[in-house]
Order: structure tokens, then C-alpha cells, then sequence
């Protein structure tokens, strides 16, 4: 499923997007989340949930043929596909019982259209409904798991299994000796953060903590951010 982006920021070789229109809760797309890679930082978590490498390589290979792992991206030609991971308005994004991310991110206080709410919520599914978990943990190669994903989690039509496998190996092959304990980058500090540190982000004012590698909101809890680090 390919995404229609209407605005794009070029930033350390990949590229996060806001979609045109208002988003409810806020365009995060100058987050200091977003301003890392969105990539290494869905493989990050996905390897901060105890999946490895290979594993959390075939997840991100699939999102990137999602939607570049862009959480505001919409479906091209105005499908029902919406965010990372292209959940169809009427279904998964809106409406399904306890099952979909608009609920979920209403449930938590997060903002639907964030990178760490859809991360989150494909954890959910996949730990708390289902949708493949048990095959894809049962993988042990890259195209394993990328298949895995596809055929339990995402369901697609045209799903383009080649080019999900591709995806996979180049997010291996960018990430899979920099994860686990590693730094994020920062935009708004212009270098690598160690683990652990807390930036205000100057592009949104709200404050983000690097947990294994990967940028975490804490706009509600600021108090996390209160000891060693802000930096």
C-alpha cells in the first residue's frame, strides 16, 4: 500500500512527513522523535520489546512499504489506509471493538497521529490480540519474519513480498549493530544523546527522553526527565 504525504523534512537520510489538513492532538512531524530516523527508531523498539534484530527488521521493512514509516501518511488517492502502518479507517484506525488506534490512543492520552502511539499500539496488537505474534517470534531469518508480518499483521492484497524483504535487509543491515543501549540523535542539540538523556525539543517545546536507542514522549510525566539529564 503506497501513502500520499503532501508536506516532506529530509533529515538523516530518511524522511517524515505531515500530512495537509488539521491533525487532531497536533502535527508531530517536527518532533524531536520525528527528527530521528523513524526507522532506527521503529527497529529500536521493537528490539527494546525483546524481538530480535531479524525480527524487528521484518516489522520495519513491512512499515516502510506501508508508508515509509511516516505516522501522519494517507493512503495515496484517499484510501482508507492511515499512519505506520496503514490501518483502514472503518476498521483497525477507528472502529474496531477495542481494536483500533484511535481508541487506543484515546486510552492512553497520546496523540493517534504519533510515531510512539502507533508503536505502541502495534505492540498491543500484537501481544494482546494476536495477529501473528507466535509466527513472527517463531522466525529466525529476516524474510521470515518480514512474511510473518505480513500475512498476520498487515493482511494485504498486493502485498509485494520482494520488496517488504529488501526493505527488511536494509533496516538490518542500517541498524542491527547500533541497537540496544544506543544513543539518539537529536536535532534540536545538532549530536548524538546518550541513553537515557532528556532534550526539549525546539520545534514543539515538549520534551522527549532516549530510552535503548529510540526517542520516548514525556509530556505527561516530566518528572522522568528530572534527574541526571536534561542535558
Amino acid at each position: 500500500m503506497r501513502v500520499q504525504t503532501l508536506s516532506l523534512v529530509a533529515m538523516l537520510g530518511f524522511v517524515a512527513a505531515g500530512c495537509g489538513g488539521s491533525l487532531d492532538g497536533g502535527d508531530e512531524s517536527m518532533s524531536e522523535a520525528a527528527l530521528s530516523s523513524a526507522e532506527h527508531t521503529a527497529f529500536n523498539f521493537f528490539v527494546s520489546k525483546g524481538l530480535t534484530k531479524a525480527q524487528s527488521a521484518g516489522i520495519v521493512g513491512n512499515l516502510i512499504q506501508e508508508s515509509n514509516v511516516i505516522p501522519t501518511a494517507v493512503q495515496y488517492g484517499g484510501g482508507p489506509g492511515r499512519g505506520i502502518a496503514q490501518w483502514s479507517v472503518g476498521g483497525r484506525w477507528d472502529s474496531s471493538h477495542d481494536d483500533n488506534m484511535t481508541w487506543y490512543a484515546n486510552a492512553h492520552g497520546y496523540n493517534r497521529w504519533g510515531l510512539t502511539a502507533q508503536l505502541d499500539f502495534i505492540w498491543y496488537e500484537l501481544t494482546d490480540i494476536g495477529y501473528g505474534y507466535s509466527q513472527l517470534r517463531g522466525s529466525s531469518t529476516i524474510d521470515g519474519a518480514t512474511v510473518a508480518f505480513q500475512d498476520r499483521y498487515e493482511i494485504c492484497g498486493a502485498c509485494d513480498s520482494s520488496a517488504r524483504e529488501r526493505y527488511a535487509h536494509d533496516v538490518y543491515n542500517a541498524y542491527a549493530g547500533t541497537s540496544g543501549g544506543a544513543g539518539c540523535y537529536s536535532a534540536t542539540k545538532g549530536k548524538e544523546m546518550p541513553d537515557n538523556a532528556c532534550v526539549q525539543s525546539r520545534s514543539d517545546g515538549l520534551w522527549y527522553q532516549c530510552a535503548n536507542g529510540a526517542w520516548v514522549d514525556r509530556w505527561t510525566d516530566p518528572d522522568a526527565c528530572d534527574g541526571v539529564y536534561p542535558l
